[in-house]
């Protein structure tokens, strides 16, 4: 069995979807219309929200951590003191 080549408009809408996703999510949870725990559900709110697009982001672009990590890093020149 072969894995299933997804095309590269579906990979940027999923990628759309997921993004838009944690970010309302994370807006609801933020502005605590949504509550992160509940005694009926338990932390169901907060993964549903925010661990389960996160989740999926990750399955899409497995990659997408460490590009960040080094694209923080270049971005931010080291600056060292100088004493005169």
């Amino acid at each position: 069995m072969r894995p299933q080549v997804i095309d590269s408009f579906r990979h940027q809408r999923l990628l759309g979807i997921a993004l838009l996703w944690l970010m309302i999510g994370a807006a609801l949870l933020l502005t605590t219309i949504v509550p992160a725990y509940t005694e009926l559900f338990g932390w169901t709110p907060a993964f549903w929200l925010l661990g389960a697009p996160l989740a999926l982001l990750l399955a899409l672009e497995p990659g997408a951590p460490l590009q960040l990590l080094l694209a923080l890093r270049r971005r931010r020149p080291v600056r060292r003191v100088v004493w005169h």
